[in-house]
């Protein structure tokens, strides 16, 4: 099986899932929504074309440098000088994923193309959010779960040296059941899968998302807080 496996980073990033009149949320990794429109817009696709090709698309991300949450207050006016309501906005910050697309080979191979060449400016989320890098598209042999679990570390430098030598554990959401070979420590649904990106009828439909957690590759997990590698009672 085949997987395009992207890093996505940024200064700043915006992937909502619940974002409602002036209050734009992001939540703390890229959503399916987000990444299928970013794939869209590299195919050329308009916001009213169907997107019935991306319905057996499988996507998991892992979150390698979680960045930091940042507010923004923001004010604006219409050409005639009326005041418009006042908005709140979230972005990451700083934060650095790996996402990874599992979907017959022929639309893989056709969105790593697109990716290559891009019919439409790529943006994390929302327009004011450009990569901080190009987003080359990397074909690998593997299953969803593979890539999540062994693909190289995205973090930046720094960040790496902030962790210590023995960084903790990365994050994983990954579409429900698309990662057996993973440890799934709970679920949730959000309404994430998309239907329509229509700006005057968008629709989107409800999903469940597996959470868990892989170590970093190449990299021992940091041990447990107390310190202790063993359990008192297994000679019990």
């Amino acid at each position: 099986m085949t997987c395009l496996v992207l890093t996505l980073a940024g200064p700043l990033q915006a992937w909502g899932s619940a974002s409602r009149f002036t209050t734009r949320s992001t939540d703390d990794a890229p959503t399916r929504s987000g990444v299928i429109g970013l794939l869209a817009a590299a195919q050329g696709r308009r916001r009213t074309d169907p997107l019935e090709e991306y319905v057996d698309v499988r996507f998991g991300v892992r979150i390698d440098q979680p960045g930091r949450l940042l507010r923004d207050f923001q004010t604006a006016h219409t050409l005639d000088g009326k005041s418009m309501p006042l908005s709140m906005r979230y972005y990451r910050a700083d934060a650095r994923y790996l996402a990874v697309v599992s979907a017959p080979s022929a639309l893989v191979e056709a969105l790593a193309e697109a990716l290559r060449r891009p019919v439409f400016p790529l943006y994390l989320g929302r327009r004011s959010c450009p990569p901080a890098e190009p987003l080359v598209p990397q074909l690998v042999d593997a299953t969803l779960g593979e890539a999540l679990r062994d693909e190289e570390w995205r973090a930046a430098p720094w960040w790496r040296r902030r962790q210590g030598a023995e960084p903790a554990m990365l994050e994983f959401r990954a579409d429900k059941g698309s990662v057996p070979e993973l440890a799934v420590d709970a679920q949730m649904t959000v309404r994430d899968e998309p239907i329509s990106f229509d700006p005057q009828h968008r629709q989107y439909g409800w999903r469940t998302v597996d959470l868990g957690r892989v170590p970093v590759p190449g990299i021992s997990p940091r041990p447990s807080e107390d310190g202790l590698d063993h359990d008192a009672f297994e000679a019990v």
